[in-house]
């Protein structure tokens, strides 16, 4: 999915939640000064920030099919190789980087397959791939509010699975495809993010500019029906501030050299795969 938006309304609709959840990804990746990273579906740059402040723009690079996110990223973090490309046809050699990811990005790429075999293709053996997906069916995504509102303003107007169905968007379901990758030492976590919004309308304001399949849903409603979803968003919420606490599903997974075992952990109940 191509998201057609400017990268200014993408950040203020998720780059409040996506920020620290970068933050939250880089770290757990363990990204080390010295390596070579690379940021896949950057976006306006939410994980290529975190990325530069830990590697430097020179050590860093970023790909995004969409223009406008492009352009964003480039203006950013104009020392940064920042490419329009797909996922699943990377614009790099094999074995360019030490570290590839896509925070929030899976979920949205045309054959998530073909995007991380891509991901592990362009990292050398022995270093870490990693992504992270909203838990969307789990409804613990920043929209879940929006997405149950609009079940509840009526049927007409309700998006009835929302998100929930997109891939990476259940518990196991990332583990499986970085699995099925040809990954290695595949485990998974979950990290939390909790943003407090000053007043409603803050909130509320980056739902009206159509980004992403929530801002489409709330986009076809005509002016009573989001007037309606507005105010039963704001009985629930209250007039702020208030607190929206997130939480996404985080996996990584090594890329090995031939005739490795496979391992799939998860993390934190400790359930324990294996495969080969």
């Amino acid at each position: 999915m191509t998201f057609d938006v400017a990268g200014e309304a993408y950040d203020r609709f998720m780059g409040r939640y996506s920020r620290p959840l970068a933050g939250a990804l880089t770290d757990w990746l363990d990204v080390r000064a010295g390596e070579r990273a690379l940021d896949v579906g950057c976006g306006p740059g939410a994980w290529t920030e975190h990325l530069v402040q830990r590697l430097g723009a020179g050590r860093v690079s970023a790909v995004d099919p969409s223009p406008s996110f492009v352009d964003a990223c480039r203006e950013r973090f104009p020392v940064v190789d920042v490419r329009q490309g797909s996922a699943e046809s990377l614009p790099y050699g094999d074995a360019s980087f030490d570290l590839a990811g896509a925070c929030l990005v899976v979920h949205f790429m045309a054959d998530p397959a073909a995007g991380i075999a891509e991901m592990a293709r362009v990292t050398r053996p022995g270093c870490w791939v990693g992504a992270t997906v909203w838990d969307l069916a789990g409804e613990r995504a920043p929209m879940a509010p929006v997405w149950s509102a609009l079940a509840a303003v009526g049927p007409a107007q309700a998006a009835p699975s929302g998100e929930r169905s997109l891939p990476g968007g259940a518990a196991g379901q990332l583990e499986e495809l970085f699995v099925g990758a040809g990954l290695h030492d595949v485990e998974g976590t979950e990290l939390a993010v909790t943003v407090t919004h000053p007043d409603f309308e803050e909130w509320w304001e980056p739902y009206l500019h159509g980004v992403g399949p929530i801002g489409e849903a709330v986009a076809a409603l005509d002016e009573a029906g989001v007037q309606r979803l507005r105010e039963h968003c704001r009985a629930q919420l209250g007039d702020g501030p208030f607190e929206i606490t997130a939480v996404a599903f985080a996996v990584r997974g090594r890329v090995a050299s031939h005739d490795a075992g496979t391992t799939f952990r998860r993390e934190p109940d400790g359930a324990r795969l294996s495969s080969s």
